[in-house]
């Protein structure tokens, strides 16, 4: 039996989709936009990075390629004029969302067609009823927010107002998301995420697909920051995954960064969560080395999207993008004969866009390992088309959606 290693590069989107009008994302284009901001010199900031966006590595794997199969055209920087070294193509949402758990449910199988719960862009967002019973059912004195905002902005909006008030921050977004943002030290962690607790049973009436904790530090002198404390409470996915098929075959399952979170820690295996891309790649590579056969290291990279993408910072969207390039070696390195690699990405979040909110995408398709062939896949009809491929190269049966490739 062979081994998987599956990177999502969370939100690295590389062009609209085709139902992309529907979403208001007509023309959102995360890695174009930033490939072509970094060569007019966009991209640029002291001590951080300069010059035309640099991924060599992922440029030789086919990602150029794969772009142009979504749009038409390489991203400024991407071409290479040897041949691809690994299978490349581009694959198309079927779930109704540009959000993380649609994308991760659909490429490990089970697309979800049906729209999630969202709150309106009013204020207050959310229903009295809703929030009178968190409210009484967290023996709260109230809350704060209850609107649509970007989280690093709420809370420095609001940091101090709840700190004096011990009312916890509450917002959403255009995903099907309910937020509560508090005080690592005043409110407490453990009461941040019972709180959570409460409103994900509350939540769930109305088909919200996330409850997320989002806690912080500091002080209004210092200011505040998030931590790497985050906790999503998911409902489960509605069907059998490509996870709950390895676990019915006993297989090993690891499963880094927010996978666990994003799938209601059902047939997760072991879980590890570190903070930052760096130590979440640096702890998969560390797993898969150790994998036994028939196994699957399943790693999310979420950086990419709560850092820049969301923040609309394009020099830091690129430099971490490079950064991930830079341990493209190391990650080919680990795969021995009969391993597989698959590189994508869960939705689109250009950070060239209007707005803070992800953007309805194609996303990449990258596959290599020392006996995948190289060349073209094509565009895909489906995340799903990646959980199919990887059952049929661990010889799974397989319950999902999806058509391999190989």
């Amino acid at each position: 039996m062979a081994r998987a290693l599956l990177i999502v590069l969370d939100s690295v989107g590389i062009g609209g989709a085709p139902d992309a009008d529907r979403y208001g994302d007509t023309g959102a284009d995360t890695l174009g936009h930033i490939a072509r901001a970094c060569a007019e010199g966009r991209g640029d900031r002291p001590g951080l990075r300069q010059g035309p966006l640099a991924l060599p590595h992922l440029a030789r794997l086919g990602l150029g390629l794969a772009a142009k199969g979504a749009t038409g055209q390489v991203p400024a920087g991407l071409a290479v004029r040897a041949a691809p070294e690994g299978a490349y193509g581009h694959a198309m949402e079927r779930a109704a969302g540009k959000d993380t758990p649609s994308g991760h449910w659909e490429i490990a199988g089970v697309p979800v067609l049906e729209p999630w719960g969202a709150f309106p862009v009013t204020v207050p967002a959310f229903p009295a009823a809703l929030t009178g019973a968190l409210v009484a059912g967290a023996g709260l004195p109230g809350i704060l927010g209850d609107c649509h905002a970007a989280g690093t902005a709420i809370i420095d909006r609001l940091g101090a107002e709840h700190v004096r008030t011990g009312r916890p921050i509450c917002y959403t977004s255009a995903d099907s998301v309910f937020q509560i943002a508090a005080h690592e030290e005043s409110f407490g962690l453990e009461r941040l995420y019972a709180t959570c607790r409460i409103a994900r049973d509350l939540c769930d009436p109305y088909r919200v697909a996330r409850v997320i904790a989002r806690p912080f530090v500091g002080d209004p002198e210092r200011g505040f920051r998030r931590t790497a404390n985050r906790k999503d409470y998911a409902v489960e996915p509605p069907g059998h995954t490509l996870l709950d098929d390895l676990q019915a075959a006993g297989r090993a399952v690891v499963s880094v960064g927010k996978i666990g979170d994003i799938f209601a820690h059902r047939a997760t295996g072991r879980e590890i969560k570190p903070a930052g891309n760096a130590a979440c790649l640096a702890a998969a590579l560390e797993a898969f080395a150790t994998l036994p056969e028939g196994g699957l290291v399943f790693l999310n990279l979420v950086d990419f999207d709560t850092e820049y993408g969301h923040r609309r910072d394009v020099p830091g969207y690129a430099a971490a993008l490079e950064a991930f390039d830079a341990q493209l070696p190391a990650i080919r390195a680990v795969l021995r004969p009969g391993d597989i690699g698959i590189i994508t990405a869960d939705h689109g979040n250009d950070p060239t866009w209007a707005g803070t909110e992800h953007t309805r995408e194609q996303v990449p398709v990258l596959a290599f390992g020392p006996g995948v062939a190289p060349g073209p896949i094509g565009a895909r009809d489906s995340f799903s088309d990646i959980g199919a491929t990887l059952a049929r190269h661990l010889g799974l049966a397989f319950s999902g959606a999806g058509m391999p490739w190989i």
